[in-house]
């Protein structure tokens, strides 16, 4: 029976289909749409996919758009199911003040995060950073235990930003650079090296309470712009999301 994981994030929908709902299942199908566009889901990307055995998804975009995405999944006879961030799950302790607050996407991101790391050897902490629209930066300890994080503007949000209150600010988008010597590649490579900077100084604390160095695992749609600048040594992993789904997916079947 196949297995469904999307992910709705702030400006587009991700989903992948797999073969089976457990960790390291082979990946069928992916795709990915703006939000404007869900609504074709069902007679466009999804159409031509096998039914579904199991649904499962997290949702950060608001519950008029997760209404929207379940007529699309009216398509199939399965019933979706959402997760909901909470005290713990996977091997993963909350450390949120309120753990339900704990934004949906940035819970299951650590979760995959976490039994990546135990995958490759030892139980280690962890720096899982997602660059999208908004830039998360959030500390595992070696136990599992979700420390805290940072939310900061992402590229778009900040040149938008920028643009509306400083006037004449208006520039295409630039590139990164050491040394940028036009406006557009100021604009870039200021924004690029605040989230970079705000990467490293969490790695720095995150080391400093833990006496050990953390994997980092970079991922979202723009990270790809974010990665060449850190002199940390990263791992990026597109799937990080969908392999937290995965998880939790498969600990839900096994009790």
């Amino acid at each position: 029976m196949t297995f469904l994981a999307i992910d709705i994030g702030n400006t587009r929908l991700k989903w992948a289909q797999y073969s089976a709902p457990v960790p390291g299942a082979r990946l069928l199908n992916q795709g990915a749409v703006f939000l404007e566009t869900i609504d074709n889901l069902a007679e466009a990307e999804w159409r031509a996919l096998a039914a579904p055995g199991s649904v499962l998804g997290c949702v950060v975009a608001g519950e008029a758009v997760k209404r929207r995405v379940e007529e699309q999944l009216e398509l199939w006879d399965v019933e979706p199911r959402w997760v909901a961030s909470s005290a713990q799950a996977c091997g993963v302790v909350n450390g949120y003040d309120h753990p339900g607050r704990l934004g949906v996407d940035r819970w299951v991101a650590l979760i995959g995060a976490r039994q990546r790391v135990l995958a490759q050897g030892p139980a280690r902490p962890a720096l899982v950073v997602m660059v999208g629209t908004a830039v998360t930066v959030d500390a595992l300890d070696a136990s599992g235990r979700f420390l805290g994080g940072l939310i900061l503007p992402g590229f778009g949000l900040m040149l938008r930003a920028l643009e509306m209150g400083t006037a004449g600010l208006k520039a295409p988008t630039g590139e990164v650079a050491e040394f940028p010597t036009n406006t557009s590649d100021a604009l870039m490579s200021g924004g690029a090296d605040a989230m970079a900077g705000a990467v490293e100084r969490m790695h720095r604390k995150l080391l400093a309470r833990t006496g050990e160095a953390p994997a980092l695992i970079m991922t979202g749609g723009a990270a790809v712009k974010l990665a060449p600048i850190t002199d940390l040594a990263f791992e990026t992993v597109d799937t990080l999301i969908f392999d937290g789904l995965l998880q939790l997916q498969s600990h839900r079947l096994a009790l």
